[in-house]
């Protein structure tokens, strides 16, 4: 929920108090961007343990962000009604139990279902934290401070899980990327019991369960099928029956919120522009973020040779670099407005990415500065997302922006790793020449080659698998830069003459 205000009914806690549950409530965030990345660079360790096909390994990935998007939207309402204090208890038992199953997991399928059981866990504690900052900070400026301190753990989380993960892989089994957050899930539970509040539960709220499945529905219907038709052979009448599903519950869900006299989304506060460009920043950054750690963590982990914690570190540069930009963001919004930002932010991410597009045959120097220029652009892009999102819906309709703001970030990530996963490799297939020599495995997929290669030996067919997987990987590193392009001239439009200005940054819906 937003936070233009303090939450009504809250008590009043000593300083210490505060700001020690702050930083409990930030540790539940951590816990939820870091399982957002840090399978990026256990995946090719993950698809071997578990001898995972393609489409399995696609799944490991997104089932975590598709049923955390789908159940965003109403874990804000359900926190409201049942308190927010026990919503985030829940959240972190969900969330360790899952754990647990995850990393004791046999097979690619129970992998798949304990990460949406994490999902689970995550949907309820990610709208708590944010409720719970509300109810103990009271004091404008020091709220501002607690929730500048909330937006950028999820920056911090989105850096360190490809570097954790990475160093786990290297000095423990894989099972460590999610048993590490078991720990964590205790100390926080403890912490929240000793010293958050409990605030006031709105019954009065419903709760509605159905329009919450509608939701992780036809999210679900719309990976399916871009998985299906980007598959190498695309799978046409499962796409089109994919399609179909997403098409119809999304209109019944659109149906649905327009009889409910609490509706979980109200489609008009997209009528203002700064609000829309807010939520297709969200989603444009993301897309950007996760798909370019994902295939470069790939990438240099599969053809480059580099070990889990290398490739970590190489695509944390992006997150890091969005750090700087995404504090000068928000200190100079009141005085450029939300166009420059936001705009100017995804077109030098574009650059960002093609320069390790086409700089990555020359050299590592190459990767490193674009991943740097990329992370720069979309922190600036991040830093006023948010505040593009929040400051332009009227009060009554600030959990609702919130959860939107939230499920944005989600669908940004999971179009990404659904696009872009089933994108790479299909241009491998495209790319891979005809040759006599090479075995009917390595033309599955690149992984499959390397199994070949340590069977039967490198011979000059391995390679061609190699050039066919970089120019497949410097494919899709060239559609995130077109679509980031596409997405700035979009939002340039968008905000033309609307949220270029200082006040641009504050134009509410009435």
């Amino acid at each position: 929920m937003a936070l233009s205000q303090p939450l009504a009914g809250a008590p009043a806690l000593s300083r210490a108090r505060r700001w020690a549950l702050l930083f409990t409530v930030a540790a539940g965030l951590l816990l939820v961007t870091l399982d957002n990345s840090v399978l990026y660079t256990a995946l090719p360790t993950l698809t071997g343990e578990l001898s995972a096909s393609a489409g399995q390994a696609l799944w490991i990935i997104n089932a975590y962000p598709l049923v955390m998007a789908g159940l965003l939207l109403g874990a804000g309402t359900l926190g409201d009604r049942i308190g927010h204090r026990r919503m985030f208890l829940i959240g972190l038992v969900v969330f360790g139990v899952a754990s647990l199953a995850a990393a004791f997991a046999d097979s690619a399928a129970q992998l798949i279902a304990a990460r949406a059981l994490l999902a689970v866990g995550a949907a309820a504690m990610m709208p708590a934290t944010l409720a719970l900052i509300g109810l103990s900070f009271h004091e404008e400026r020091e709220r501002n401070i607690a929730i500048a301190i909330w937006g950028s753990v999820a920056i911090v989380g989105a850096a360190l899980g490809p570097i954790i993960g990475g160093w786990l892989l290297q000095h423990f089994w894989w099972g460590s990327v999610f048993l590490i957050n078991v720990p964590v899930a205790v100390v926080a539970f403890v912490a929240t019991l000793l010293l958050a509040p409990e605030g006031q539960r709105d019954t009065s709220r419903p709760w509605d369960l159905v329009s919450s499945l509608l939701a992780l529905t036809a999210l679900s219907g719309l990976v399916l099928a871009i998985k299906s038709l980007i598959a190498t052979p695309p799978s046409y009448a499962l796409g089109a029956g994919a399609l179909l599903l997403a098409v119809t519950s999304g209109a019944a869900f659109a149906r649905r919120q327009q009889q409910l006299p609490y509706p979980l989304l109200d489609f008009a506060i997209f009528r203002n522009p700064a609000f829309l460009a807010g939520t297709l920043s969200a989603v444009f950054t993301l897309f950007a973020m996760a798909g370019l750690q994902l295939v470069t963590t790939q990438r240099f982990q599969l053809v480059a040779g580099f070990t889990p914690l290398q490739a970590g570190l190489l695509v944390s540069v992006a997150a890091l670099g969005s750090l700087p930009s995404a504090l000068l963001g928000g200190s100079i919004l009141h005085r450029v407005g939300l166009r420059p930002l936001i705009c100017g932010g995804l077109a030098t991410g574009a650059l960002g990415v093609g320069l390790v597009a086409f700089g990555f045959p020359h050299g590592l120097g190459w990767v490193i500065a674009g991943m740097a220029i990329t992370g720069f652009g979309m922190g600036s892009a991040i830093s006023v997302a948010s505040t593009a999102i929040l400051n332009n819906v009227p009060t009554h309709r600030a959990g609702m922006a919130s959860s939107v703001e939230e499920v944005s970030y989600e669908f940004g990530g999971l179009l990404a790793v659904a696009m872009l996963g089933s994108l790479s490799a299909a241009m491998y297939s495209v790319f891979l020449p005809v040759s006599a020599d090479m075995p009917a495995l390595a033309r599955e997929g690149f992984t499959q080659a390397l199994h070949a290669a340590r069977e039967s030996g490198q011979g000059d067919w391995f390679a061609l698998a190699a050039a066919a997987y970089d120019r497949g990987y410097q494919s899709v590193l060239l559609v995130i830069t077109a679509v980031l392009a596409l997405g700035a001239t979009i939002l340039a439009h968008l905000l033309r003459g609307r949220a270029g200005s200082r006040e641009g940054a504050a134009d509410r819906v009435k």
